[in-house]
């Protein structure tokens, strides 16, 4: 009988939980209210009508990441944006450096065969003890690039390569060109030492700062005014915190071999993201009527990148990387600047006030965008690390 008691008693206990969270949550949902009795600090945006959270007690406000009102998913765009960020930052840390070669490593099954018979032939080739000798001596006192370029590592493997590659075996000119070209761009990084990856993390750094910040501004800032001072100055910093970090690979990368322009673009991206934190600081930058300004702030930090990228297109025309990466960085800068225009301008909400409330309001969309924004940045990282560890300088 006592065990049957103490059964009841947890089905009891179960069910008195479950019908206080959801009295709790019954009671939090009636206490949402319309825009007109929000307190000043609260009112932003006049075209959201409904479900706002007027100064609820932390409590509640921290268990209203699990319910729906109107910042439900402001909170969880880019929640989720920054666990997949940190998804991503874990992958490539555990992957240096053969993140770069994973598409290609990926369509050669007998792969560690090839290497096998390209090494057994290096030793034959003219002038390998005297490349081993000179990539032994210089690399361990460089700290960005060696003194024998990957491209000649390159050029002689690409020479020494299986005889089952050859022409007898009717293999198409084509093909055999890629497969050669494929594999030497395997080998040569196991010759060259990887470049320096600190700039990258950077930018994965600053992307998940700012899309953290945001979460946690969209969750609190209803609490209290000095609680909504104090993260909409974070989510501020979040923002110029992801587009001061995101010039850092494509700068360090592309200027490597410049260091005048290098240091000049990184710091003068830096300066002008601290600056924007420090202006963001001031209270009158709060106001709804500053919207227009903040956005145009933030485009004109995005907008401050087309030098250095003009000036990389002018250094290395020709290189397909160069291009590829021009490519996602300006399909980046149209997401952020289509997120940044939509959010200025309050679309689709302000066609038709209070249809979009919960879901579809112009802050949601400017949140996926700047996910969307900040993954094809990643993208290009990634052809960054892999042409400046195959090329050099």
């Amino acid at each position: 009988m006592g065990g049957e008691d103490e059964a009841v008693e947890s089905v009891s206990g179960g069910c008195s939980r479950a019908g206080k969270r959801r009295r709790l949550w019954k009671k939090m949902k009636s206490q949402l209210v319309e825009y007109h009795a929000l307190p000043g600090y609260l009112r932003d945006n006049e075209y959201i009508l409904r479900h706002y959270r007027p100064e609820w007690p932390m409590k509640q406000v921290l268990l209203s990441i699990f319910t729906i009102h109107n910042e439900t998913l402001n909170v969880w765009t880019h929640l989720i944006g920054f666990f997949i960020f940190l998804a991503l930052t874990i992958y490539t840390a555990m992957k240096v450096p053969k993140v770069v070669d994973l598409n290609t490593l990926q369509h050669f099954p007998d792969l560690h065969k090839l290497q096998s018979e390209l090494l057994t032939c290096l030793p034959s080739m003219p002038d390998f003890h005297k490349i081993r000798d000179e990539l032994r001596t210089t690399l361990p006192s460089m700290d960005m690039l060696p003194s024998i370029s990957s491209w000649h590592v390159k050029e002689l493997l690409y020479n020494c390569l299986p005889e089952r590659f050859s022409s007898a075996n009717h293999t198409d000119s084509c093909v055999l060109h890629s497969v050669k070209e494929d594999l030497a761009n395997i080998i040569a990084p196991l010759m060259i030492r990887p470049i320096t990856r600190w700039p990258f993390f950077a930018f994965l750094g600053g992307a998940m700062f700012c899309l953290l910040a945001s979460s946690v501004c969209h969750l609190l800032s209803c609490h209290s005014e000095r609680i909504s001072y104090i993260m909409l100055r974070l989510d501020y910093a979040g923002i110029a915190a992801l587009i001061s970090t995101s010039f850092y690979p494509p700068v360090y990368y592309s200027f490597m071999c410049y260091p005048f322009f290098c240091n000049l673009y990184l710091g003068f991206i830096t300066i002008l993201g601290i600056a924007t934190i420090l202006v963001s600081l001031l209270p009158v930058f709060q106001s709804p009527e500053f919207r227009t300004i903040r956005a145009s702030l933030f485009f004109g930090m995005g907008l401050s990148g087309a030098g250095p990228i003009l000036h990389k297109l002018y250094l290395f025309w020709g290189e397909p990387e160069v291009f590829h990466t021009t490519g996602y960085e300006l399909l980046m800068g149209a997401f952020y600047g289509i997120g940044a225009l939509i959010y200025a301008t309050r679309i689709p909400e302000r066609w038709m006030p209070g249809k979009f409330d919960i879901a579809g309001h112009s802050h949601q969309l400017f949140h996926i965008f700047v996910v969307a924004g900040a993954y094809t940045h990643y993208r290009a990282g990634l052809v960054y690390l892999r042409w400046r560890d195959l090329r050099g300088c």
